[in-house]
């Protein structure tokens, strides 16, 4: 589902309604299953990979946060290897078969070096960092580990920023999750206002500028 999409259009403004319209509490509940719908309306097979990067990381903050820095690197590398060694795989295993395909047929050897069908995850290289950059923080003990698991895995897959970044710190968005942002039980003309046009401004130099460069 891309954003200047028809399908986008119709998918927003319902998560915001169906937002403002939830209880507090229960919004978190919405926002990820609309960003978990969102990722897999482009590839279903591939929410494991976003769900497996999101058990493994909040694992470890959690076993970072029970320990002295001293003893918490195990887990960073545990974090560290198995998110880098995910998108190393998606994205060169196929760069790295085919350089050794040619480097044996230059020389001679004949042999098959198999090649993975692979479709480059969408927002791989984004969530990844971004749980990278969580996992670090909590080792160099700048956050506190996050506890609540849906929280952490909204954060990790929040779908106005998991395709094309930014790449947002834990410290940064996850206190908005715990904000109710619907104050005083009013709603406010002028935050949506502000929205909607921060939202036009970019569509406009996305579709009529970017565009029309590329």
């Amino acid at each position: 589902m891309l954003f200047n999409s028809v399908e986008f259009h119709v998918f927003l403004p319902l998560v915001v309604a169906l937002y403002f319209a939830t209880p507090h509490r229960f919004r978190w509940v919405l926002l990820l299953g609309a960003s978990y719908y969102f990722y897999a309306a482009w590839k279903a097979e591939y929410l494991v990979l976003i769900i497996a990067s999101t058990l493994v990381d909040y694992w470890a903050g959690l076993q970072m946060a029970k320990r002295e820095q001293t003893r918490r690197r195990p887990f960073l590398l545990v974090s560290l290897v198995s998110n880098l060694g995910l998108l190393f795989f998606f994205k060169y295993a196929n760069f790295f078969g085919s350089s050794v395909q040619a480097t044996l047929d230059s020389i001679n050897v004949f042999a098959d070096v198999p090649m993975f069908d692979l479709l480059l995850p969408v927002g791989i290289s984004f969530y990844t960092f971004q749980t990278l950059s969580y996992s670090i923080d909590v080792y160099r003990g700048n956050v506190d580990a996050e506890r609540h698991l849906g929280r952490f895995a909204l954060y990790v897959s929040f779908f106005p920023q998991l395709v094309a970044g930014p790449i947002e710190r834990s410290s940064s968005l996850l206190p908005q999750f715990r904000k109710d942002h619907l104050t005083g039980n009013r709603f406010e003309f002028d935050r949506m206002r502000q929205g909607l046009t921060q939202i036009a401004w970019g569509f406009f130099k996305k579709l009529v500028i970017a565009d029309r460069l590329a």
